[in-house]
């Protein structure tokens, strides 16, 4: 049998206390609770602190559980309610649309396909759930990285591969497109992943008014986008299952 990682069952420890109990907790009665050294709680604290799963009060010194731990803990909760508020209306927007239609969500540094809807038609066609899309080329990865400011901040740092000629990779171009998409409510990929499809997407937003995921109709390029330009119809549909989706998650009216 493995042995368990000791540092690994220290900071879980550290984890579950912060989470019982007082609200905040000092570095003296973290060490003496699980039977530490000041010193080697320290390490671990600090170690969580900078993942962000640990936060550390300027006035007091005492630490509490970090945004990083609840938004973690939160999306895990979000993504099941997600889809399953988003199979009901992803389904009607693959019948309505005539194409396929994917749900995703924020995932180490990129896009986590979590639902997909075949196009409703006799082709053949492969299921992406589980598949990975970039932040920066795709409908839904823009639409999160506008709305979401972990995705945001992910987006920026990252390398922006060009896929296609019309991939947008320099900084300033990208933060323009993101302050379009914030202002107009969703986002496109026009052959700018894949030479030959393209996408439009709409955030989901949940009881909290916060960016949970996205939904996107995606297809050849020539039934998207005819002659270069997004058909309007689509735009609109994908909105309102987004809409439709957020009201069913607590968001209300957007």
């Amino acid at each position: 049998m493995a042995k368990n990682i000791q540092s690994l069952e220290r900071a879980a420890a550290m984890l579950r206390l912060l989470a019982g109990g007082e609200r905040r907790l000092g570095l003296s009665d973290i060490a003496s609770s699980l039977g530490l050294a000041k010193g080697t709680a320290h390490g671990i604290l600090r170690t969580l602190q900078l993942e962000g799963f640990v936060e550390q009060d300027a006035a007091s010194g005492r630490y509490q559980l970090g945004a990083e731990l609840l938004r973690l803990g939160n999306s895990y909760l979000d993504v099941h309610e997600l889809r399953a508020r988003a199979l009901v209306w992803t389904d009607d927007l693959a019948r309505s649309s005539g194409e396929s239609v994917h749900l995703g969500v924020l995932h180490q540094h990129g896009v986590l396909i979590v639902h997909h809807v075949f196009r409703p038609d006799d082709s053949r066609q492969v299921l992406e759930v589980g598949a990975m899309q970039p932040l920066h080329s795709t409908a839904l990865g823009k639409v999160l990285s506008a709305y979401d400011p972990v995705a945001h901040s992910e987006v920026m740092e990252a390398e922006r591969r060009s896929f296609t000629g019309r991939t947008v990779t320099a900084t300033d171009a990208f933060e323009s497109m993101l302050d379009l998409i914030r202002a107009q409510g969703w986002a496109a990929d026009a052959e700018e992943t894949w030479e030959g499809v393209a996408a439009v997407a709409a955030p989901i937003h949940d009881r909290r008014r916060m960016p949970v995921g996205a939904v996107a109709v995606t297809g050849a390029v020539e039934r998207v986008a005819p002659g270069g330009t997004l058909r309007p119809e689509l735009i609109a549909a994908v909105r309102d299952c987004a809409r439709a989706v957020s009201r069913d998650l607590g968001a209300g009216r957007f």
